[in-house]
């Protein structure tokens, strides 16, 4: 019996000491770990979009997710990637923060979940620095880090916590050749 009671209380305390840390993070700007895993599933045949090289997920595969972000200061250390805002294109949907399209032409990003801060940034400006040169672009969308391998994310992974998604635009005017688009380590900062 004892021993019964013994392993019960030690499992719900392991359980607690998961969902509590997984919080924690969150509320540790100077830590960002992940929180937790998501399965990957396969996509319906033609449903994941691989515009601008996008990934989709693989069956059984684990993904981590994300609660948070690194800690945002005024020379923050990102990975700028590509993505299209239009409709049709590999963001999914119209943009969370304006529930419009955008086109390859403007000026426009999505931050991972962290950053984006439960919406405070929509339509913000940030300031971003790579390839030798800055850039200002307006926060329209949220790169999920929480979420994906379902329908709503194209079946493409969660994101990365430390994610700046960032249009056509926003790479030509770093200054980066076509063919070299997809991923670039970057610094950013509130502008």
């Amino acid at each position: 019996m004892s021993r019964k009671v013994f392993s019960t209380v030690f499992l719900l305390t392991c359980f607690l000491f998961l969902v509590t840390d997984c919080f924690l993070v969150e509320a540790d700007p100077n830590t960002c770990k992940p929180c937790g895993k998501i399965r990957g599933k396969k996509p319906p045949p033609k449903k994941c979009n691989r515009d601008h090289d996008s990934d989709c997920c693989e069956e059984g595969k684990l993904y981590d997710i994300y609660k948070c972000s690194p800690e945002v200061s005024n020379h923050t250390k990102a990975t700028l990637t590509l993505n299209g805002f239009g409709d049709g294109d590999d963001g999914g949907g119209p943009s969370e923060c304006d529930n419009q399209y955008h086109k390859d032409t403007e000026l426009v990003v999505a931050l991972s979940t962290g950053w984006f801060n439960k919406e405070k940034r929509c339509l913000k400006y940030i300031n971003i620095h790579g390839n030798g040169k800055s850039v200002e672009a307006k926060v329209v969308d949220e790169c999920d880090s929480t979420m994906g391998c379902d329908d709503e994310h194209d079946y493409q992974p969660p994101c990365d916590n430390n994610i700046v998604d960032a249009s056509e635009a926003v790479w030509a005017a770093l200054g980066v050749p076509v063919n070299e688009r997809g991923g670039m380590d970057i610094y950013w900062s509130d502008a």
